[in-house]
């Protein structure tokens, strides 16, 4: 599969390609300031601001947009057929990112493209965007960890399953990222809390760091992922999870997903 880097549209690498087939970054920073997140260290940790820049590559959010529509067309086929995510490098709803956000995926859905947003705030319920926005094309995901303390300037993660609530009964597609998992006993709360709202669950392990969980709690946490599944809850287990484990991915009920899974199928 051919690798293309655009200046906002591009296909990740390592372990956000495990996540997303193709994304799009318009912002580097986040006012969400999680302790954990992965920005904060290595490569990206140059660019770090809790108060969200537009990337030094567009001259002006319109720039961005104009960059992002040829970005677009030159990859439409494939998009359509995986879905564009938004974004790695920032929440995509916060109130400095989300004009953007909207309008870029409102362009994304008229020429057919999905799209998927992943959000740590809750208050998006209210936005006027979500009125452009098609149902049968849009994806809403929240990550849970259930630990508002690590995650200051997001909505809490009660608000976030009520927001995932409201999403799900407007029509439109639900996904959860269980990831960072900080203990698997809250990780386990934040499922059984959103089971009958949620289309699709992506469960990690803390990336980059390693914890000390209890493997006991893991292997509570996995029974009851092959309790939904069987349920027929789709559920992808990032490698992380199936490494600390030690579990085969071909050994997974047949509701087990993998990367490449289309929420929109």
């Amino acid at each position: 599969m051919r690798i293309y880097r655009g200046k906002a549209i591009y296909k990740p690498s390592g372990k956000a390609a495990e996540y997303s087939p193709w994304a799009c970054n318009f912002y580097t920073g986040c006012s969400n300031d999680c302790e954990y997140c992965y920005c904060k260290r290595g490569n990206l940790s140059r660019l770090w601001s809790t108060d969200p820049k537009l990337k030094k590559c567009f001259k002006s959010p319109e720039h961005a947009l104009k960059v992002f529509e040829r970005e677009l067309w030159m990859n439409r086929k494939e998009l359509a057929d995986h879905g564009l995510l938004f974004s790695f490098t920032t929440d995509p709803l916060l109130p400095q990112t989300s004009a953007l956000t909207y309008t870029a995926a409102i362009m994304a859905e008229k020429c057919d493209v999905p799209v998927k947003i992943l959000t740590k705030r809750a208050d998006i319920t209210f936005d006027l965007g979500l009125l452009c926005l098609d149902t049968e094309l849009t994806a809403f995901g929240f990550t849970l960890t259930g630990f508002d303390d690590l995650e200051p300037g997001a909505s809490s993660n009660q608000e976030r399953v009520e927001a995932m609530k409201k999403l799900h009964y407007m029509g439109f597609k639900t996904f959860a990222s269980i990831e960072p998992i900080i203990d698997p006993v809250k990780s386990l709360d934040m499922i059984n809390a959103t089971k009958d709202v949620c289309d699709l669950y992506k469960v990690g392990t803390m990336s980059g760091l390693k914890m000390d969980y209890k493997w006991i709690d893991m292997r509570r946490l996995m029974d009851r992922l092959v309790e939904m599944s069987r349920q027929g809850k789709k559920i992808y287990l990032k490698d992380s999870f199936l490494s600390y484990l030690n579990i085969k991915r071909e050994d997974c009920p047949g509701n087990f997903v993998n990367s490449d899974y289309n929420i929109f199928d």
